[in-house]
C-alpha cells in the first residue's frame, strides 16, 4: 500500500509544470497565443513555488495585510462567495489533507511539493528550504493552509494585487489607485487565458506520464481543440461572466450543458423472440478538452431491460465505460475511451426479447471521484495512520457524488 499512497501523490506534485518557454499554443491555435507582455507574466506569476509574500507596504491595514478569503470577501463578496461553494476551496479536503498527514513524517519534501497546486502560497506551507534543507516555516498559518486555493493563489504577489482588465462599468476603474483599498490592482489581459490555468491543469515533460501522456494534460488537451481555434478560453466556460465558481465534472448542470446523450432502437416495437437493438451515442458538444479529462472520474453508459414493476433483468445489463482507467498504484493505463473534444462514444445493445411487458432502460452516470473512492478504500484497509478519520470522511464524499446525466425508459411492445 506504500507504493499505492505514494505514486497516488506524485499526481499533485507538479514539480513539473510547464517550463519556461513552453506557454505558447500548439500550432492548431497559433492566432490565440498569449502576447509576449502575457507570457512573461505569466511566467513570473507563476514563479513555483510562490515566494513569501514578504511584508506589507506601510500605511496598509489589518484587512490589506490579509491573505484571508474572507477579507478579500470584505469588499469582493460575490467573488468570495462563490469561491467558498468551488473545488478550489476544497483544494486541501480531507482527502488531500488526510494523505499529506503521514507522507510529512515520512517525506516532508514530497508534502512540501503536493502543495505547489493544493495551497500554493508560501505562508501555507508548515516548512520553508533553507540552507541546510527544510526548517520550520515562521510565517506558516495552518487556517489559511486548510482554505486550498485562496484568492491570494491567484491575485497576490509581494503584497501588490493583479487582475484582469476591469469592466468599463467598474468604480475603481475611474478613481486613482492611490485613493483605492490596497493602493488597487495591476491589470493584465493574461487572466482571461486558457495559460493563466495551465500552472496548475498541465504537467511537464518530467511529470508522471502513462502510455505517453501526463496524467493531468488538460491544457494540451485544449491547445488542438475546435475550442482553441476558436478562441474560446477555459475561463469562458468554468468562469462564464468572470464568476468564482470553476465549475466542472461534480456539477449535474455543467456535464449536461457539456454533452448529448441520443438513444435510437433499431424498431420501433418489439415481438417476443425477435432481438433489441438500440445505439446509444454520448456526443462532445460543448467540452473544449477530453471527457473527462482526467483519471479520477468515470462515466458509466448502461441500457437493461426491465419489467412492468420497473425491476431490471440484470442478465440483459450492457455497459460502457467513458474515462482514463488506471490502477491504484498508477504504474500503467489500461485503458482510454474518453471523448475527445468534437468526438463521441457509442454503446451498441443487442439482446434477445424474451416476453411482452419490457422496457429499455438507458441510463448514463457521472462518477466524477470514482478513483477515490477505491482509492480511500484500499487506503483505510492497509492503514490510514493519524488521517483514519479525514480518509472516512473523503471516502463518504466519494460515494455521494454519483449522480446521473441520463436516464430513459424505451417501451418495447
Amino acid at each position: 500500500m506504500s507504493r499505492i499512497r505514494w505514486r497516488l501523490l506524485l499526481t499533485g506534485l507538479v514539480l513539473l509544470l510547464i517550463p519556461a518557454g513552453s506557454r505558447a499554443l500548439g500550432d492548431g491555435a497559433k492566432s490565440h497565443g498569449p502576447s509576449v507582455a502575457e507570457d512573461q507574466f505569466l511566467e513570473r506569476h507563476w514563479r513555483m513555488p510562490i515566494p513569501p509574500q514578504g511584508q506589507p507596504p506601510a500605511g496598509f491595514s489589518t484587512v490589506e495585510q490579509s491573505l484571508a478569503p474572507k477579507d478579500c470577501g470584505s469588499c469582493h463578496p460575490v467573488q468570495y462567495e462563490d469561491w467558498r461553494g468551488s473545488i478550489h476551496a476544497r483544494s486541501m479536503g480531507p482527502g488531500v489533507a488526510g494523505q499529506l498527514v503521514e507522507m510529512a513524517k515520512r517525506d516532508p519534501t514530497g508534502a512540501r511539493a503536493c502543495l505547489v497546486c493544493h495551497a500554493p502560497l508560501a505562508e501555507q506551507a508548515p516548512v520553508t528550504r533553507g540552507t541546510d534543507g527544510l526548517a520550520p516555516n515562521p510565517a506558516f498559518d495552518p487556517a489559511l493552509q486548510r482554505e486550498g486555493i485562496v484568492c491570494a493563489s491567484c491575485h497576490v504577489r509581494q503584497h501588490q494585487r493583479f487582475g484582469p482588465p476591469p469592466r468599463p462599468d467598474a468604480l475603481g476603474a475611474r478613481v486613482p489607485r492611490e485613493q483605492l483599498p490596497h493602493k488597487g490592482a495591476t491589470y493584465t489581459t493574461a487572466y482571461l487565458r486558457a495559460e493563466f490555468c495551465a500552472a496548475c491543469h498541465q504537467f511537464g515533460p518530467s511529470g508522471l506520464s502513462l502510455n505517453g501522456k501526463p496524467l493531468e494534460n488538460t491544457y494540451a488537451e485544449w491547445r488542438t481543440s475546435t475550442a482553441a481555434r476558436r478562441g474560446v478560453q477555459c475561463q469562458d466556460c468554468h468562469m462564464p461572466d468572470r464568476r468564482h465558481r470553476w465549475r466542472g465534472i461534480h456539477d449535474p448542470e455543467m456535464v449536461k450543458s457539456g454533452v448529448k446523450v441520443a438513444v435510437s432502437l433499431e424498431r420501433a416495437r418489439h415481438r417476443p423472440g425477435q432481438r433489441v437493438r438500440a445505439t446509444v451515442t454520448v456526443a462532445s458538444m460543448n467540452v473544449g478538452h477530453y471527457f473527462p479529462t482526467y483519471v479520477t472520474p468515470q462515466v458509466v453508459v448502461r441500457a437493461v431491460l426491465v419489467g412492468s414493476d420497473g425491476a431490471p433483468a440484470l442478465e440483459t445489463l450492457s455497459e460502457g465505460i467513458i474515462g482514463r482507467q488506471v490502477p491504484l498504484d498508477l504504474s500503467r493505463e489500461i485503458a482510454d475511451t474518453r471523448i475527445p473534444p468534437g468526438g463521441r462514444f457509442v454503446l451498441r445493445y443487442d439482446r434477445p426479447l424474451d416476453h411482452l411487458g419490457l422496457s429499455l432502460r438507458v441510463t448514463v452516470t457521472v462518477y466524477p471521484d470514482h478513483f477515490y473512492t477505491g482509492f480511500f478504500t484500499a487506503l483505510l484497509e492497509t492503514g490510514a495512520g493519524g488521517a483514519e478519520a479525514e480518509i472516512r470522511e473523503a471516502l463518504d464524499a466519494t460515494r455521494r457524488s454519483p449522480f446521473e446525466i441520463f436516464a430513459r425508459d424505451f417501451p418495447l411492445t
